[in-house]
């Protein structure tokens, strides 16, 4: 008997169905995407798997915006469609990353891996693609794919996508995306409203003194003992810059300068990240930061410069939207599966969407009840569960039907 898909219960019923149906061909995608990793803005191969898997359901990519990377739309044709489209986003690069694991799909891509779930991201997406395009014709609006290269390296993917004119020709009244957690067992998902992901810039110093014989440094100007100042002065600008309630982070996390035990080096270079919640706070904090260099480093007779690389900016949630998406979640997962969770200081490009367009990012969750030590995002042991590419496919493909149905 054909179910009624016009129902909540027969939408997530259905869905749910077919999510544990396909299952067996949505691991073979991420299996075979696992074994071949791209780099960012090289991702060639992965590219004409999507098209091709998506060309097998019946749905054509749109011209490329991007020399990689996928777009393409289900046009919905229920009765009632009211012309509201809904935006679904998976990123598609690997990791500059050799992988120790030692299952039977490893890379085969010496130096490169999928470590941070986006070959999970990538089959998530075909999978809801395959669920949606059979029920095209109960879908009250149409659904835009997403299949975004380049989210690992600044400037990434995403706002390229939109300066070429993403959301001008497409004008989705939601954006939604995921991401996977080793943190979060599998079968539940973790959402914040609001700020969620940081902003994160890049930091890199250049500190230049007079180099000399360490026995006379009363002779030299020493940008070592400069340097080791400014850490510390760069650490305390955070408590008294930022306001207490305000997540920001500030860590120096490389410093080289000179190669001998009595030799007083003529430069040091450092390098480190800045994270914030606030685009407010960021402003100030980078201002504050290039005083602070600067002043430094002239009372201790050096010279200092500071280049800040901004990177993506704070990944917004936003409430109504994100409201929207933690009902439709427990609808289609069970309310006890759906977590409320802490703002994090990683950072995405798929902020640059949300700047643009409503819409909300969740934590979809690839852990174990008992954590293994090493499955962590970014790590060459990370080794998401597959059973998650289930949740994923399918919540996607419900969170797009259910918001198309109650726009």
């Amino acid at each position: 008997m054909k179910k009624d898909l016009s129902t909540a219960t027969g939408l997530s019923d259905h869905i749910r169905k077919r999510a544990e149906e396909i299952f067996p061909d949505v691991v073979a995608l991420r299996r075979e995407i696992h074994r071949h990793p791209e780099l960012s803005y090289e991702e060639v191969k992965t590219t004409a798997l999507i098209t091709e898997t998506l060309l097998g359901l019946g749905i054509t990519p749109e011209p490329s915006l991007l020399e990689t990377g996928v777009v393409a739309v289900i046009r919905g044709g229920g009765k009632s469609s009211k012309g509201t489209l809904v935006a679904l986003r998976a990123d598609i690069d690997a990791l500059p990353l050799s992988e120790s694991n030692q299952h039977g799909f490893c890379s085969m891509e010496p130096g490169k891996m999928h470590a941070c779930g986006h070959d999970m991201h990538t089959a998530m997406l075909l999978g809801a693609a395959r669920i949606l395009v059979e029920m095209k014709d109960s879908l009250e609006g149409d659904v835009l794919l997403i299949f975004q290269p380049a989210e690992e390296k600044a400037p990434g993917g995403a706002k390229p996508l939109l300066d070429a004119g993403l959301f001008e020709r497409f004008k989705p009244a939601a954006v939604f995306g995921q991401h996977c957690f080793p943190n979060v067992e599998t079968g539940k998902v973790a959402i914040c409203k609001g700020s969620f992901m940081a902003a994160a810039d890049e930091l890199y110093f250049t500190v230049t003194g007079q180099g000399g014989h360490a026995s006379a440094p009363h002779k030299a100007a020493d940008p070592v003992l400069a340097a080791a100042h400014i850490i510390s002065a760069v650490q305390q600008l955070v408590s008294r810059v930022a306001p207490p309630h305000e997540p920001t982070v500030v860590s120096i996390c490389s410093i080289h300068g000179g190669n001998a035990t009595n030799v007083i080096p003529s430069q040091v270079t450092m390098s480190g990240t800045m994270r914030t919640m606030n685009e407010e706070v960021r402003s100030l904090l980078q201002e504050r930061l290039r005083r602070t260099v600067g002043h430094t480093a002239e009372a201790f007779g050096v010279t200092a410069e500071l280049e800040i690389r901004n990177g993506y900016p704070v990944l917004f949630n936003d409430p109504e939207v994100t409201g929207v998406a933690m009902t439709l979640s427990a609808e289609y997962l069970g309310s006890r599966n759906v977590i409320e969770c802490e703002p994090l200081m990683t950072a995405e490009d798929f902020a640059y969407y949300l700047q643009v367009c409503p819409g909300t990012f969740w934590q979809i969750g690839t852990g174990t009840p008992e954590h293994e030590k090493g499955n962590t995002l970014h790590s060459p042991t990370f080794d998401p569960e597959e059973s998650a590419l289930k949740t994923g496919s399918g919540l996607l493909a419900y969170t797009a039907a259910r918001f198309l149905g109650q726009s």
